[in-house]
């Protein structure tokens, strides 16, 4: 049987990205984009996946290039109301991503599964590959600063990550199982390799890993399993995640975070910069550049992932 199928875990920004560069160059049919939902939120009564979105708008060459999150061309006219108001105005909707929270916070409301509401606004809004969420139950990760707790989106939006990080759980991964598409995907015959985005390893890619039965499938799994760095030469490619890493005493380094994946990696993707810096992981390290500000650099990173398989 003939093994050519990608299955992509992600969170939001850099994610997406590599999530662009595989959509580019691979079939629909070849190519599924498991997405963490522990960032999942219920803000103003509606429901906000904000990861799922990222990634949907960036295969529907929708999302801001200017911002890192959000649509394109967005306008601010609700926001602008809910502060003239005096409501809550920290967690920033603009008007044409607030019509897609709407949508599915009503379609959900009516018992339509998540996964089968992201599948019908990706299709909608033209994107051909497959995005699932990772669960259908509510994981929320939960962010631990000495004594005090903060949802996700409080500690990363609203404050801003200042808090220092002193520890963190996914709130529910223990009873959760995966969504039908991942679950699918993991125990694919054609499944060629298992890749993890440049997403932040802590808040992004760890909630999908708390899964025990995606952890447990991915430990087994006969396929290659491929990491790409989001740190270059000690600071994050975007976001948080140097000093996530630092402050949980990890160490903010491609080695680090190769060595927090363990044993689940058989290789993992540094930048040229990391290419000398020390080494204790037992998953095969190789060099390429990583960095993708382009179309053109998605496609390349896509590439240097692909060329780690035995596709046949």
């Amino acid at each position: 049987m003939r093994k050519k199928k990608i299955l992509l875990l992600s969170g939001g920004v850099g994610g997406a990205k590599l999530a662009d560069g595989f959509a580019q160059i691979l079939p629909a049919t070849d190519l599924i984009i498991a997405v963490n939902t522990g960032d999942d939120f219920q803000h103003l009564g509606l429901s906000i996946s904000p990861d799922l979105d990222s990634v949907t708008y960036m295969l529907a060459g929708l999302a801001s290039a200017e911002r890192g999150w959000g649509r394109s061309d967005e306008t601010w006219s609700c926001i602008e109301t809910l502060r003239r108001i005096d409501s809550e105005t920290w967690f920033q909707l603009g008007d044409r991503d607030l019509a897609l929270h709407l949508h599915r916070s009503m379609k959900l409301a009516r018992g339509t599964s998540l996964e089968v509401v992201t599948a019908e606004i990706a299709s909608k809004l033209g994107v051909r590959h497959k995005i699932v969420p990772m669960t259908e139950a509510p994981v929320r990760t939960i962010i631990e600063s000495y004594a005090e707790r903060y949802s996700f989106q409080e500690y990363f939006v609203r404050l801003q990550c200042r808090p220092q990080m002193t520890g963190y759980r996914y709130e529910g991964a223990r009873w959760a199982t995966p969504s039908h598409g991942l679950l699918e995907a993991l125990h694919d015959p054609e499944l060629a390799g298992i890749m993890i985005a440049p997403s932040n390893p802590i808040l992004s890619i760890g909630p999908i890993l708390a899964i025990p039965t995606v952890r447990d499938a991915i430990e087994k799994t006969t396929v290659p399993v491929v990491g790409v760095s989001p740190i270059i030469k000690g600071a994050a490619i975007k976001g948080p995640a140097a000093k996530i890493l630092q402050e949980l005493n990890i160490g903010a380094s491609a080695g680090a975070v190769a060595q927090f994946y363990g044993d689940l990696l058989d290789h993992f993707i540094v930048h040229p910069d990391d290419a000398g810096a020390p080494w204790s992981s037992n998953a095969k390290r190789h060099v390429a550049d990583i960095l993708m500000q382009s179309e053109e650099d998605r496609r390349r990173v896509a590439h240097s992932c692909l060329a780690l398989l035995d596709i046949t």
